[in-house]
């Protein structure tokens, strides 16, 4: 942050200390907020040839806008991550605004670049019971097996992040009927367990050969230390090799599966948000991919105006 004079530095970092504490944003998304904001102002100040005070700040320009992003982009930086940047922009100067002033329209007027959304894919319901056993199957030896298994199963029947299966410690188990996990950002949500999940987790406690207190992570590797992400990957990688099914038929994709699902099988929107623990419910659509024709005669059958009055 050497380009940003000390009031912008300490504005920047009582925005940061804001976002942590009352929105309970992550250390990750911390770190992207410093990063794109403190790279914006580091920007102005080389940008207008002196450092940037905040009365300097509240009187940047649709023309500085353009500037600041013309030139990130010639950096080779996309349009999802420019989007990021300003989105990271926008909400530190009406945070900043609202401290100080001012009026923050020639920053929150830019328009975000367009790009397509990313979709995902889910894993359909088969393919994810055949990639289960398969997983289970190619594992060294049998407790690996059940391993693999049961944090899949985790995944697919619980909607977690592998972050979050990978985390769960010894006192979780035996699993009840709802699992409480704690999220991005540290924030708590209940998720309700299958049998099916509580029966895998238990039959992997029963064969795993270690000895865990209550604190210790639950799923460990073949040493005996934690399970890393990337293990539980290269398992699933080989069994969809094996069955066939796309390199999107990732760990991840099983979250994704888990929301589609329940959504395809007439879940509610705001309860599949609660239990994925997205804060927006614009992150909840785009996690789900519910079958057009489905919806389709959902509409057929349902709206007003599609249904024939009776004669």
């Amino acid at each position: 942050m050497t380009l940003i004079s000390p009031a912008a530095r300490d504005a920047l970092q009582k925005w940061l200390d804001h976002q942590r504490a009352l929105k309970g944003a992550s250390d990750n998304t911390i770190e992207a907020y410093s990063r794109d904001v403190a790279a914006f102002l580091s920007f102005m100040t080389a940008h207008h040839g002196e450092p940037q005070g905040l009365g300097a700040i509240a009187k940047i320009t649709v023309s500085d806008m353009r500037a600041w992003m013309a030139a990130t982009r010639r950096q080779d930086v996309g349009a999802r991550s420019m989007a990021r940047k300003l989105s990271a922009v926008k909400s530190f100067y009406r945070w900043l605004a609202e401290r100080e002033g001012f009026e923050p329209t020639a920053v929150l007027a830019t328009r975000s670049p367009k790009f397509s959304a990313k979709l995902p894919r889910p894993v359909e319901a088969e393919a994810a019971k055949d990639l289960i056993s398969t997983i289970a199957e190619n594992a060294p030896e049998d407790w690996v097996g059940a391993r693999d298994s049961a944090v899949i199963t985790l995944l697919y029947g619980c909607g977690l992040r592998i972050s979050e299966a990978l985390s769960l410690t010894h006192a979780a188990v035996p699993l009840g009927e709802v699992l409480r996990i704690e999220g991005k950002g540290g924030k708590e949500r209940m998720v309700p367990v299958l049998p099916v999940a509580r029966q895998a987790v238990a039959h992997y406690v029963t064969l795993m050969p270690f000895e865990l207190g209550p604190s210790d992570i639950l799923f460990r590797g073949v040493r005996g230390r934690p399970l890393s992400p990337r293990a539980v990957q290269k398992s699933m990688a080989q069994a969809r090799l094996q069955l066939g099914l796309p390199a999107t038929a990732t760990p991840h994709a099983l979250r994704h599966s888990f929301a589609t699902h329940l959504l395809n099988a007439g879940g509610d929107l705001r309860a599949i948000q609660e239990l994925l623990g997205h804060a927006s419910l614009s992150t909840t659509q785009a996690y789900t991919a519910v079958d057009l024709g489905r919806l389709l005669d959902v509409y057929d059958k349902t709206h007003p105006k599609a249904v024939a009055p009776e004669k």
